[in-house]
């Protein structure tokens, strides 16, 4: 079997947010990841078919095809979080999210009203790192400078793991976060937030993939505020995500553009994924290499030119990442195995299981 030779078109109509809406239950949402990478669950979306099937991660390799050509985003995360204080000691949590230079970085600050420009903080035990916040970026996050050393310092410091909010453990992670809220071909650093489809890979199920002729390709798109931002709009169209930092080298290009031009699958690990391949498309599908930023927001009615599949993890009602895969899947499809998942009793979020939607 091949893939088709042109993208298929999406019919996707709704585009009112409260469309994205769905109840999970609190039990859904895993707090730790599963005892071993590849016995997460999967869940197949056979689009055509309008099918679900149950599987575990491991099986990833007998549900591809020989030939398919799966591209994954290799950031690294960084130790991003970063307790803090004020001058009256209270508590302030940093999310370093992007460098301006050595010493000045914009990073999310909470809670921000503490946090005008002129604050001072401090970090770790007296004396600890200083820090000052020297102004508030258009989108609100604060530039926080280090007069003392860098912010790379700091983090190799004081860094924690930035475990999202909904884990309840987020501002005390364990050693094992450190290994496993981090792929195993994680390479260059710079996300704040790991690209959790590619958690569930390991050296074992990668060898199977390469053992059946299934090739594997490396892109880099660092995970910004922009991954995990609210849509506060009533409409999904008028949202706008900032652009995040991406690297899309000739070889990964070569190779979709091969395999598109053969027939072969591009199956991509992850919304990151998919929108740095998308993004570097042109109107005809080709791939161009790519050094600087994406700001690509995938709605209801974008014509996939790139991908044929789609390996990622459930997410966030209301979020842009579920607005991405309902625009490639359709949002009936995607809200109707949500509702199945949810009754199987898979995992959410981060740290929880996946889908793959064929």
């Amino acid at each position: 079997m091949r893939a088709p030779g042109r993208p298929r078109p999406c019919t996707l109509q709704a585009v009112e947010l409260g469309e994205f809406d769905y109840d999970l239950p609190p039990p859904a949402i895993a707090q730790a990841p599963a005892e071993s990478r590849d016995a997460a669950r999967l869940l197949m979306i056979d689009r055509a078919g309008r099918r679900f099937t149950d599987h575990v991660f491991a099986d990833l390799p007998d549900l591809l095809w020989p030939g398919d050509c799966v591209v994954v985003n290799n950031s690294r995360v960084i130790p991003a979080r970063v307790l803090a204080r004020d001058a009256a000691g209270r508590p302030v949590e940093l999310l370093f999210a992007e460098p301006e230079s050595e010493r000045r970085w914009r990073a999310l600050v909470r809670p921000g009203r503490r946090c005008p420009p002129g604050a001072e903080l401090v970090a770790g035990d007296e004396p600890g790192c200083r820090l000052r916040v020297v102004g508030v970026a258009d989108d609100g996050l604060r530039i926080v400078e280090r007069a003392d050393g860098s912010i790379d310092e700091l983090l190799d410091a004081y860094g924690l793991p930035p475990l999202p909010t909904y884990i309840v453990r987020h501002a005390k992670p364990d050693a094992e976060d450190r290994a496993r809220y981090q792929t195993v071909y994680a390479r260059p650093p710079g996300s704040i937030a790991a690209p959790t489809a590619g958690l569930h890979f390991t050296a074992a199920v990668l060898d199977r993939l390469r053992q059946r002729r299934i090739e594997v390709h490396e892109l880099t798109l660092h995970v910004g505020p922009a991954t995990f931002r609210p849509i506060k709009t009533r409409r999904v169209e008028d949202h706008v995500l900032p652009p995040e930092r991406v690297s899309i080298g000739a070889g990964v290009a070569e190779a979709v553009n091969t395999a598109k031009a053969e027939g072969r699958r591009i199956v991509a690990v992850g919304t990151t994924t998919t929108r740095a391949l998308e993004g570097a498309a042109e109107a005809h599908g080709r791939v161009r290499p790519r050094e600087g930023a994406v700001d690509l927001y995938i709605t209801p009615g974008h014509p996939f030119r790139v991908i044929d599949a789609l390996l990622t993890n459930f997410h966030l009602p209301r979020s842009s990442l579920l607005v991405l895969v309902a625009a490639f899947a359709g949002r009936e499809l995607i809200m109707e195995s949500y509702r199945h998942a949810i009754a199987a009793g898979y995992r959410f979020y981060s740290y929880g299981d996946a889908t793959l939607m064929v």
